[in-house]
């Protein structure tokens, strides 16, 4: 029996990827490198920043704290007037009605997590932050502990991502996983685990 829903934020609540995708671009080009959006969804999709600055440049310890601020800074000041995933007021509101718990596992930092989920008018009664629980996705540490704070089975949630790595973060917990087509094709996304492909929130039936 279905008792909570999960949620990813970037690219899955909103489509952030295109700012995202901006802000790093800005980021890494003093570095010689070039963001576009191949690179994007090999390179960066789904992943924690310190791991991104460390893989990219070898970038640690404060130098990387402070490229890392200024990124998120510039994705912040991008991020204005986002709308929801198209369907998304919708599951929610059928969410409720049905009486399901729901909830936000995120790799994103807190700032940016507040940030995004103030600009779609959300306040979910749980967020998971990576960044809090020590590991962030692909391990499937985040949606553990979603599932122990909401007191329910793998079997008893749905997830949704947007990312090879979010999925199989949430996979990894046992939750069957449906991923949003906003940044990586189909094909990686099925392969990492996911049950099915979804174009927006007006795809899911429950």
């Amino acid at each position: 029996m279905l008792k909570a829903l999960l949620f990813d934020l970037d690219g899955t609540l909103a489509d952030t990827d295109p700012l995202h995708l901006l802000a790093w671009r800005e980021a890494l080009k003093p570095f010689g490198l070039e963001v576009d959006p191949s690179f994007y969804r090999a390179r960066i999709s789904g992943r924690l920043n310190p791991e991104i600055v460390r893989d990219l440049l070898g970038l640690t310890g404060e130098k990387a704290e402070a490229l890392i601020a200024q990124k998120e800074a510039r994705f912040r000041a991008l991020a204005q007037g986002l709308s929801p995933t198209p369907g998304l007021p919708e599951l929610l509101g059928k969410a409720r009605a049905k009486g399901l718990l729901w909830g936000v596992v995120t790799n994103a930092p807190k700032e940016n997590a507040s940030h995004v989920l103030e600009a779609l008018g959300l306040s979910p009664p749980l967020l998971v932050l990576a960044e809090e629980v020590g590991r962030g996705k692909p391990d499937p540490l985040p949606y553990r502990v979603a599932l122990a704070r909401l007191g329910v089975r793998p079997e008893e949630a749905l997830a949704f991502e947007d990312s090879p790595s979010g999925v199989r973060s949430a996979v990894g917990a046992g939750i069957p996983t449906y991923a949003l087509l906003t940044g990586h094709p189909a094909e990686a996304l099925l392969e990492a685990g996911a049950k099915g492909v979804l174009r927006d929130f007006r795809e899911v039936a429950f």
